[in-house]
């Protein structure tokens, strides 16, 4: 990274996450707030964690999908796990398909989807990363996105000094988290290194599902299957900064 012209910018937004599969609108939110997205890539795989799996509408309730992850040792990182073989996708696209079929914008996404779903590579961190890149594509974000193990920092670091030391490599004059972060970090910390901290609190969000009731917190691709691109954009800046 050193001698990029991203360096040289007078100001710069930086936001770092774990990477998700189809997340929710605040993660793309988090994505469209910052000028440079660093995605973990070298971090442990939890299995209990939304790294491989999201949720979708069906028969108006929330229910979970998700992408099979090869029996492998669980002391590897997520650049170092792995699809299962026998993952089978077009079960998976059947569901989504079945579910969203009625959808108002169904016929322009649900190819999208078919194409990031089908995406031939058997790598998890691979196969996650393209789907963020694809769909930061079709809502028009141009936030530049890199893989955490790119950079040249002490990886042993953990937590508030691991951001710390990717902010300072990277010249950050903001860092900005998810709102649900924020006790894990000291503004004083951030302070002593020249990082203005924030958070990023998603407003409330309410579109047609069907005529029934609204579900929240759904994956991305349920907000695409109902609104338009002028209405996605309005949706992708439905947030606040707090201090």
């Amino acid at each position: 990274m050193k001698g990029d012209s991203i360096h040289n910018q007078e100001k710069l937004r930086v936001a770092i996450m774990q990477p998700y599969f189809l997340p929710y609108i605040g993660y793309f939110q988090l994505i469209e707030a910052v000028d440079l997205f660093v995605i973990y890539d070298n971090i442990k795989y939890t299995k209990k964690g939304w790294i491989n799996r999201n949720r979708f509408l069906v028969s108006g309730e929330a229910a979970d999908f998700a992408i099979p992850i090869k029996k492998e040792s669980d002391s590897l990182d997520v650049r170092d796990r792995h699809i299962a073989e026998d993952f089978d996708r077009k079960k998976l696209l059947n569901r989504l398909r079945e579910a969203y079929r009625k959808a108002p914008h169904f016929a322009e996404i649900f190819p999208l989807i078919e194409g990031l779903i089908n995406y031939s590579e058997s790598n998890l961190f691979g196969f996650i990363y393209h789907s963020v890149e694809e769909i930061c594509r079709i809502t028009g974000i141009h936030t530049r996105i890199i893989p955490s193990s790119t950079l040249n920092i002490d990886h042993t670091l953990k937590s508030q000094d691991k951001v710390l030391a990717i902010c300072k490599h990277l010249g950050a004059t903001t860092y900005i988290n998810s709102i649900g972060g924020r006790q894990l970090y000291s503004r004083e910390a951030f302070f002593a290194e020249g990082v203005d901290l924030q958070f990023i609190q998603t407003l409330s969000i309410e579109y047609p599902q069907f005529g029934q009731q609204f579900v929240p917190w759904l994956s991305i691709l349920d907000v695409l299957m109902f609104n338009e691109p002028e209405k996605l954009k309005k949706l992708l800046t439905r947030y606040d900064f707090i201090q």
